[in-house]
């Protein structure tokens, strides 16, 4: 080749160069958005329901042709992970969706068991999360692109608390929690921390604990029934929730159980049935009596998928409306990942009185939504019926 073909030739290369650094990256066709759930393992109701919740919103969203970012329609992927309810499943979930899928957000986990590892992942990824169901402070602390759509357990604690003084005018309390997961421990330390605040120290005259998996709770009840305790918090999942009432019943307990937002599942009444009737429990939303948009999630939803959403449904539900807005707030998608997410995570940061089927929400600075809780009392009919809210 000679030195004039040469001279022509590297213009040419510089002038392609440039024009590929000023388009920049192309912006692509479809946004991916992953989902985090325990498909199986210990609790696969609460992956069920979450998978529903979002297939429905994926439909809504195929049906108006996308989804409208900037006047543009981008088709969306949902790449759900089976987190198998165990931490290290969720970490390696949320690795390969970030790294291989490159999803743009991701929805999940669920439980703080699996919620707080994967925060930590997506936030070390920069890569937003918004976890719809886990409660444990840990989940958000210090990492700025993590969200819930729930509210948080130094809440709940005082919540569940609070409502049994206030009704019951009890002056005893037990607690039975697991002590190897994340999520009942640290509930049942804000519950103590706020019983005996109210109630004196030495209130909480039974504070017993078990491992995952157990499911004998024979001694921890008879040291709870011999503590002179007038009621029993237990923050526990619903495959728990029916062995622990049942077995308190069989040793002649009388009095009331009470329970907190992980009792929400449909699972619940069907695995403890009548024991559970009349009990009382903290949570999201209450199905019975709904109205508006939130009766009609729950009236598609039961048309089908054959039975009332929980709590975890709804949550999901509400979770994947602020990734909706959050996406749609960029105003446009660039494809370049890292920049696209930055963009929803600020996005999510700002987001203010969003009217979610749960409760409306505004995120403060550690990315948790001030929020109502409510009460729900387990009525003759096997319904999570509403009994009354209490607001931050």
């Amino acid at each position: 080749m000679n030195t004039k073909s040469v001279a022509l030739i590297i213009p040419l290369f510089l002038i392609l160069g440039l024009a590929f650094v000023a388009c920049g990256p192309e912006a692509p066709q479809s946004i991916k958005i992953g989902l985090n759930a325990p498909i199986t393992g210990d609790i696969p109701k609460v992956g069920e329901g979450s998978k529903f919740a979002a297939q429905m919103w994926l439909a809504d969203i195929n049906a108006a042709g996308g989804l409208d970012v900037g006047g543009k329609k981008y088709k969306v992927e949902l790449v759900i992970e089976d987190n198998e309810s165990k931490a290290e499943s969720a970490v390696k979930a949320n690795t390969k969706m970030i790294t291989e899928d490159e999803v743009l957000v991701i929805v999940g986990p669920q439980s703080s068991k699996q919620a707080v590892p994967a925060g930590e992942v997506a936030n070390n990824y920069a890569t937003p999360m918004i976890s719809p169901w886990s409660t444990n402070p840990k989940t958000t602390q210090d990492r700025p692109f993590v969200f819930r759509a729930c509210f948080l357990d130094p809440f709940q604690g005082p919540v569940v608390a609070n409502f049994v003084k206030e009704e019951f005018g009890f002056n005893k309390a037990a607690v039975l929690y697991d002590v190897a997961s994340d999520y009942p421990k640290g509930l049942a330390e804000f519950f103590k921390a706020a019983w005996e605040k109210a109630n004196g120290p030495g209130s909480v005259v039974a504070y017993e604990s078990f491992t995952t998996k157990d499911a004998d709770f024979s001694s921890q009840l008879t040291n709870i029934i011999n503590s002179g305790a007038e009621f029993i918090f237990t923050p526990q999942y619903y495959n728990e929730v029916a062995l622990i009432v049942q077995q308190a019943h069989q040793l002649g307990w009388d009095k009331p159980i009470v329970g907190s937002d992980s009792w929400g599942s449909a699972e619940t009444v069907q695995l403890c049935g009548k024991d559970c009737y009349g009990l009382f429990f903290s949570t999201h939303y209450a199905a019975a009596g709904a109205k508006g948009a939130t009766k009609a999630f729950i009236d598609r939803y039961n048309k089908e998928h054959g039975y009332i959403p929980d709590d975890v449904g709804a949550l999901t539900w509400d979770a994947l409306g602020l990734v909706q807005k959050a996406i749609q707030d960029c105003g446009t998608i660039s494809g370049d990942i890292k920049k696209d997410r930055q963009c929803v995570r600020d996005a999510l940061a700002r987001v203010k009185q969003f009217d979610g089927i749960t409760g409306q929400m505004t995120f403060n600075e550690t990315g948790d939504p001030d929020k109502c809780a409510v009460i729900v009392r387990i009525s003759e009919q096997g319904e999570f019926a509403f009994f009354k809210s209490v607001c931050p």
